[in-house]
């Protein structure tokens, strides 16, 4: 779950490229880059490890110069910790391309080997994303000229679909060209596109996100749709085409529960109202099973669960506090590599208002239960806080199955719910009783946002994947490449080596 930006204005487009990563801050913390591009063809590039604000500083920022440009946040699925990994990747041929990529390649394996023993070209990392730039560099060297046309990007990008399995929303920037924004076959990471209007004309801009358009004063003209490309040429002129065969809308949905921000609309829906439809049908389970429950008070986790929450404690008709306090300058805990910075981060995270704990039987709301490391240490702060009874309440269902499409979340035995029953769970946090949110309840609080789209990829809940090639031999591989055990490995070896990365392309 990575954020990507690309943006092409009439004056220097860097301030705005920071302002944008910095809106998609919640979709990466690991990794920052932004690349731009100066009237004589020269890149411009600074990526590194750290939050948006510790990458990049004025000495950086006066030398991104150019109009066009696009930038990434990185989140590390893999769980490296090298800043040869940050993006955007960067390649000489055709033409010199530079790419920023959401999302996971589920045969990333197979391609880095048919790039080099077929395709002919060297990759320097392990990244997936830069077997994707690859293979789009590729394609678009086979199909184009000494010049370039919409026909050969969208070509190009065809060409991608059919080599390619798994999730992606990229945007490349071909230098002397313009910028190319596209969607893997059944959109399952998000990407949109606004224009803004300006003295000198149109300016354009894709992102992850709209809150990243309206940080900027970009309307939101449209998602981009499974398969579609659009390429917008350096002179403003605009191209769109769906490249895909078969393409069909089936978006992630853990985005509505936790990854995107709630002032976001995503594929027409508005993740705030969705998660407000969260709280109203988990209270419908809740008075369900419980109707003479004897709940004091609704406290959420914060901040995702905060707009599921009151709703839900209107609908209990009890009391709506938030009891728990959440330190802004630590990072997403769910997206932290190891299980020890987890553990240790939840308590510099939150602290609880004890008065709204003392002596009450309290209803903690969060969005779900992955590794179950927040919520039990959550329940006993509530229990030390002098909380009478603790319930647990999840706005998702369980979360039983990795995550192939760039969510970390690839080692089934590393989640609470890896079997174990729903009472099991709640004895495991230390809660008196746990209601997770049914499947077909989420999947109808989404719907309701936009009923053209039918299906979800739910396969973190149900095991249902999307793509072809995963099976239990691929989901074996990546809990072994990308569980806890491997991320403490890598950071070890990264520590040993004093983090000392040499990136050609990184000279700012």
């Amino acid at each position: 779950m990575c954020g990507i930006v690309g943006l092409m204005t009439h004056s220097n487009v860097v301030y705005e490229l920071y302002d944008a990563l910095t809106a998609l801050q919640h979709r990466g913390q690991d990794a920052a880059g932004i690349v731009t591009c100066d009237g004589n063809g020269r890149l411009n590039l600074r990526k590194g490890n750290g939050l948006v604000r510790d990458v990049f500083q004025q000495h950086h920022i006066d030398r991104l110069k150019g109009n066009m440009g696009i930038g990434h946040v990185r989140y590390p699925t893999a769980g490296t910790a090298s800043s040869a990994e940050a993006q955007p990747m960067y390649v000489n041929s055709p033409f010199g391309i530079t790419m920023a990529h959401n999302g996971n390649l589920t045969n990333a394996d197979e391609l880095a080997k048919e790039l080099f023993q077929s395709d002919r070209r060297h990759l320097n990392t392990s990244s997936d994303s830069e077997v994707l730039l690859n293979v789009f560099a590729h394609e678009l060297q086979k199909v184009a000229g000494m010049t370039l046309t919409a026909d050969d990007v969208f070509t190009a990008v065809a060409r991608v679909h059919r080599r390619c399995s798994g999730a992606y929303a990229v945007v490349a920037f071909i230098i002397g060209y313009g910028i190319v924004g596209f969607r893997d076959p059944y959109a399952i990471r998000p990407i949109v596109f606004g224009e803004r209007s300006s003295d000198q004309g149109t300016e354009y801009m894709l992102a992850s996100e709209s809150v990243a358009l309206d940080a900027l004063g970009f309307s939101n003209v449209t998602d981009l749709k499974p398969g579609e490309a659009v390429y917008i040429e350096s002179g403003g002129e605009i191209h769109a085409k769906e490249c895909a065969r078969n393409a069909r809308y089936s978006p992630c949905l853990f985005e509505h529960v936790y990854l995107a921000r709630p002032d976001s609309i995503i594929d027409g829906i508005s993740v705030y109202k969705a998660r407000l439809r969260m709280g109203e049908k988990l209270a419908d389970k809740i008075l369900g099973r419980y109707p003479k429950n004897d709940i004091d008070v609704v406290i959420p986790v914060p901040d995702t669960s905060s707009t599921c929450a009151l709703p839900l404690s209107y609908k209990l008709q009890v009391k709506y506090r938030e009891g728990l306090i959440k330190n802004r300058y630590i990072g997403r805990t769910f997206i932290m590599p190891g299980q020890q910075q987890r553990q240790h981060s939840v308590r510099q995270k939150l602290n609880p208002v004890e008065l709204e704990f003392r002596g009450k039987n309290v209803l903690l709301v969060d969005d779900s239960i992955v590794r179950g490391t927040t919520s039990k240490q959550i329940v006993k702060m509530a229990r030390d806080a002098g909380a009478r009874k603790v319930y647990f309440a999840s706005a998702s269902p369980a979360v039983r199955y990795p995550n192939v499409y760039g969510i970390d979340m690839p080692a089934i035995s590393e989640f609470v719910a890896n079997q174990r029953t729903e009472q099991q769970v709640a004895d495991y946090i230390g809660a008196d009783w746990l209601v997770y949110q049914d499947l077909d309840d989420l999947i109808s609080c989404a719907v309701e946002g936009n009923t053209s789209i039918t299906r979800f990829d739910t396969s973190v809940f149900n095991g249902h994947y999307i793509t072809e090639g995963v099976d239990k031999d691929y989901l074996d591989r990546i809990e072994t490449e990308r569980g806890d055990a491997a991320k403490q490995i890598h950071k070890r070896m990264f520590a040993e080596s004093d983090g000392e990365v040499i990136d050609l392309h990184n000279q700012t």
